[in-house]
């Protein structure tokens, strides 16, 4: 019984994947990806920053 409910729940799936669900296009994916990478490269220098000011601050701090 298991068995048969397992391919069930696959042909289901398969079914909702292939025509249920709406992909994205080539020029929506690459937008996307040019907005995800641009985020990540601000929030990277955004931590870069804080951590050089920090460790200048504690640099300060340890040199008293």
């Amino acid at each position: 019984m298991k068995k048969l409910k397992l391919l069930t729940d696959i042909q289901e799936s398969y079914t909702e994947l292939r025509y249920k669900t709406s992909w994205p296009t080539k020029t929506q994916l690459i937008k996307s990806s040019c907005i995800v990478l641009i985020a990540s490269i601000i929030i990277a220098l955004i931590i870069l920053v804080f951590d050089q000011i920090i460790d200048h601050f504690m640099h300060f701090i340890y040199g008293l």
